[in-house]
């Protein structure tokens, strides 16, 4: 185990300096290892402090720290660590979400509650992860607002996409069971959860009305008291 390690030092020190440290080392071809073993021992140590000690400074000292570990580009000042998030495999029963912790968030997470809450809370649970397909499918459109605050905000053609935006009635989510459960769908999905019940559904309506826009776009999913389509 020695000689290979002097073997292995002394190759890196050869191979640093380009110099022929063992032209004057002779290896003996016998087929006993033990012939000659203590000439050829210090023969090779002889090599080794003779081509370690020609080295400069600055080469001994960057062969003993070994090479340079790379680290990660630095973030620039003020940058936040970004968290993963955990999507979560979704069952569409009361007890799956009565489990979920109490859900908090930005203001996405707060656009996208309110949305489900006015929009949807009379809804099957099943209706009210559709909604939020929806939504969240519109933000991902290169034909929507790339938020969700955005999308749920946005006004256009003499009104709003989302009628209670300007419906001119009050936004406080009063009912409290209502709103957490609304809560946990909107961070549910958007922490990644699959959208599983539209087929990638961008509007929906009642059953109560017929927008014109209806017979132009393909029916993607029928839930509860929404029809679900998908813009072409």
């Amino acid at each position: 185990m020695r000689l290979r390690q002097i073997l292995a030092l002394t190759a890196l020190a050869v191979a640093a300096t380009g110099r022929a440290a063992f032209a004057d080392v002779t290896v003996s071809q016998s087929n006993s290892p033990e012939l000659g073993m203590a000439e050829q021992i210090s023969s090779l140590m002889g090599a080794e402090h003779a081509t370690v000690g020609a080295l400069p400074q600055a080469q001994l000292a960057a062969l003993a720290q070994g090479p340079a570990v790379k680290t990660a580009p630095a973030k620039s000042k003020g940058a936040a660590a970004a968290k993963p998030a955990v999507p979560v495999l979704i069952r569409y029963e009361d007890s799956f979400l009565a489990a979920q912790p109490r859900p908090t968030g930005d203001a996405q997470w707060q656009c996208l509650q309110q949305a489900l809450y006015f929009e949807a809370r009379g809804e099957s649970l099943k209706g009210q992860f559709a909604v939020a397909e929806v939504i969240l499918n519109r933000v991902d459109s290169r034909e929507y607002p790339n938020s969700v605050c955005g999308v749920v905000q946005q006004s256009g053609g003499g009104g709003c996409q989302f009628s209670y935006v300007c419906d001119g009635n009050s936004d406080v989510m009063r009912d409290r069971a209502a709103a957490e459960r609304a809560g946990k769908i909107a961070r549910i999905m958007l922490n990644g959860a699959p959208r599983g019940l539209t087929a990638g559904a961008t509007h929906f309506h009642t059953r109560a009305v017929n927008p014109r826009w209806a017979s132009r776009f393909p029916r993607t999913a029928s839930i509860g008291a929404h029809l679900f389509y998908r813009q072409p």
